[in-house]
């Protein structure tokens, strides 16, 4: 069995941590930011409980739509939020990446927030969740275009939350 390795991403950002968990975690905030930068972002549900989900649409720039899904499994306010994500379809059915057809189907996220003198520190841990040897190793090597799309998203939610905490 191949084991998936866990992409971790560790921020520190300029907001207290109530601000932050609100920011990942309400649809008016996830739609200004939850994208990487030059991508546009329809969010079409938000319901955030325990098997709750958030769906939503992003726009590439050249039109493709790349619909995906959160389904919530452990909700702790404002500290941790863990969920599964997948790529999905606009009636929120399961889908597959538009770019890479052996992405694992589903990946399992979890989120921590702590709050250090007022700024926040955000840790991101994520992984396969029930993938194939093929998905797993798809995960495995796409560290550099993660690290690159979430280093884009993480800039535009500084750049929010420095504009919201004005």
């Amino acid at each position: 069995m191949t084991t998936s390795n866990t992409f971790t991403i560790k921020r520190t950002l300029n907001a207290p941590r109530q601000l932050v968990w609100d920011a990942w975690t309400q649809a008016e905030h996830l739609g200004k930011w939850f994208s990487p930068t030059a991508f546009t972002i329809k969010v079409v549900t938000m319901d955030l409980k325990p098997n709750g989900i958030f769906h939503y649409c992003m726009t590439t720039p050249d039109g493709t739509e790349m619909w995906g899904k959160w389904m919530f499994r452990d909700i702790n306010a404002p500290e941790k939020l863990v969920l599964i994500q997948c790529f999905s379809n606009a009636e929120g059915g399961l889908g597959s990446h538009p770019m890479a057809p052996s992405w694992p189907k589903y990946t399992h996220s979890t989120m921590t927030l702590k709050e250090i003198d007022g700024k926040t520190e955000l840790l991101l841990e994520w992984q396969t969740y029930e993938a194939t040897a093929e998905e797993v190793a798809t995960f495995n090597s796409a560290f550099d275009s993660m690290t690159q799309g979430w280093g884009s998203t993480f800039e535009n939610l500084e750049r929010y939350l420095a504009k919201i905490t004005q």
